[in-house]
């Protein structure tokens, strides 16, 4: 049976910074059960929204469609808009997403609009540097973690630097690759170590 990983959508969505994740996510090779995973994209609504690098996404469903029984995680982008009414809906859907043990990765913007809906307040985190998160006004300053992608328990949370380390988090938490096939994953991507692309085709 095949699992959905949702993408949350929504104008201004930072294109690179989830690349890495969905599309390792998305394509089979290397996996340890091919096509147990689809990506599906979720919007507030079913209106297409326009990336910050300017495509035209139509969502897949929206928002309130979505439960959290019915997905395997739910990936939050970085966007310009996380302060504001429009990202509020997305900040509690993972709520309930959390709430229910389903994971939730976020990165860059959308650290900070989770810690406005004090998600990060009993969770080790960590986001574009301390002083972003601080200027919010939340109260998980002592729990944050100055490393460029940190997990805890079923939150997820990367810089907007650290696209491949979310990536790797994400591949890691929903059990993709082998162990060994993910570390030479990261030597590739991570490290720029063309070892790894051998190592890979060796898989």
């Amino acid at each position: 049976m095949t699992e959905t990983v949702h993408v949350a959508v929504y104008d201004t969505f930072a294109d690179w910074e989830v690349g890495h994740a969905i599309a390792h996510i998305n394509k089979p090779t290397w996996h340890k059960q091919p096509g147990r995973y689809a990506v599906s994209t979720v919007g507030s609504t079913l209106d297409p929204i326009t990336t910050m690098g300017g495509m035209r996404v139509v969502p897949d469903t929206a928002l309130d469609k979505i439960r959290p029984q019915d997905s395997a995680m739910l990936i939050l982008a970085g966007n310009d808009i996380w302060p504001t009414e429009q990202f509020a809906p997305f900040a509690e859907k993972a709520r309930e997403f959390l709430a229910a043990g389903v994971p939730v990765a976020a990165i860059c913007g959308a650290t900070g609009g989770l810690a406005l809906a004090g998600l990060l307040d009993d969770r080790e985190h960590t986001s574009n540097a301390a002083e972003f998160l601080e200027g919010v006004g939340y109260a998980g300053g002592s729990l944050y973690r100055d490393e460029p992608a940190v997990t805890d328990r079923d939150l997820i949370t990367a810089s907007a630097t650290a696209p491949v380390e979310f990536a790797r988090e994400i591949l890691a938490r929903l059990d993709v690759f082998e162990p060994s096939v993910l570390a030479s994953w990261f030597k590739l991507y991570g490290h720029r170590d063309p070892a790894g692309f051998y190592e890979l085709m060796a898989v």
